[in-house]
């Protein structure tokens, strides 16, 4: 990690020069005429291990940083050293920098969650949301503090056009996953008629923030994939009613730029399909992890890939250009180095 102080000086005050006006937990206005706006995000990141990208994120002057999930390596169910591990990631100086000068938001994974693959069983999830939001810097009367799970929209406003970015929480609710036969993947399908992802009342929520949406583009962030299925671990897959589900109600809904951000499986790719009623592909830009990763890939099966995996450590870019109607998709190592990008009209 390059931590020059004057580096970070030199960017902090270049990041600084877009004026941020929170009106909301949930809305954002910001005052640029850049007609591009920049998502940075990214997902599994061991808080006791470098991270050499927080300059290099910053460099990139984002309007907003994601946190996909496994936000910290925990899997405790003691609130205490949760808290505390916690502590050192916030106390992480490129971290602490970032955060100090663009909006942070994002969900959790299961190693930050408290089990690792977790799901509606883990006993100290209520409490462990508590500690999430004090992370996220959620105040107190938020009713994010009252509803079960950590799933939320935010809305960020420009002159020339607006983004809404829905961080699902893919653990508090999620039923059992079920074994599989084959001693090459790890789980198999649960098409149990109450198999569920998101739960009753999170699926209700995103219906009706994907169906009155008047955002240019929606962000979907799901701490597992959606669209990559035959591997075997965790994914959406493992629920093929639930898939059926998202899918129809994306197309659906009308809702303009629907975008899937994914982590959780330490390689980054993309993945494109097109969907029934849909005027656009759907992309799931997985983006995995920011200080340790998959090195010893060699290949797994995904219909839907676009390009090649990248199994070295990476953080994602997504540039969204209101006036051309057009996202430039950028998985990114050290110093500003593009490993592999797409494009994709809208």
């Amino acid at each position: 990690m390059k931590y020059n102080l004057l580096f970070f000086s030199i960017i902090g005050l270049m990041v600084s020069c877009k004026s941020v006006q929170t009106t909301s937990s949930e809305k954002t206005s910001l005052d640029s005429d850049n007609s591009t706006f920049v998502v940075s995000f990214g997902s599994c990141n061991k808080q006791y291990m470098p991270n050499p990208y927080w300059d290099d994120i910053l460099a990139e002057a984002p309007d907003v940083w994601i946190w996909g999930g496994d936000n910290i390596y925990a899997d405790t169910d003691d609130m205490d050293l949760l808290k505390k591990m916690y502590n050192e990631q916030d106390s992480n100086e490129g971290y602490a920098l970032l955060k100090s000068k663009v909006p942070v938001v994002g969900t959790w994974d299961d190693h930050d969650y408290g089990l690792n693959d977790g799901g509606k069983e883990f006993r100290m999830k209520r409490e462990s949301q508590q500690v999430f939001l004090d992370f996220m810097g959620v105040p107190a009367d938020s009713e994010r503090r009252t509803r079960e799970g950590v799933y939320a929209s935010h809305l960020f406003e420009t002159p020339n056009g607006k983004v809404q970015i829905l961080a699902l929480d893919t653990r508090y609710f999620r039923g059992e996953l079920l074994g599989d036969r084959s001693p090459n993947r790890r789980y198999g399908l649960n098409t149990a008629s109450d198999a569920t992802v998101l739960g009753a009342e999170q699926w209700k929520w995103l219906e009706n923030k994907l169906t009155t949406s008047k955002a240019d583009f929606n962000l979907i962030v799901s701490s597992i994939q959606f669209l990559s299925r035959e591997h075997g671990f965790e994914t959406w897959g493992n629920f093929p009613k639930e898939v059926e589900k998202l899918e129809r109600m994306i197309a659906k809904s009308g809702a303009e730029g629907v975008i899937i951000l994914s982590g959780d499986r330490h390689i980054s790719e993309f993945s494109r399909t097109n969907l029934s009623g849909m005027s656009y592909p759907l992309v799931d830009f997985t983006s995995s992890g920011l200080t340790h990763s998959y090195s010893s890939f060699k290949e797994e099966p995904n219909r839907f890939r676009v390009g090649d995996v990248v199994s070295s450590t990476s953080y994602g870019i997504l540039e969204l250009d209101f006036k051309n109607r057009e996202a430039h998709f950028k998985i990114m190592g050290e110093n500003g180095l593009v490993l592999q990008e797409l494009k994709q009209s809208y």
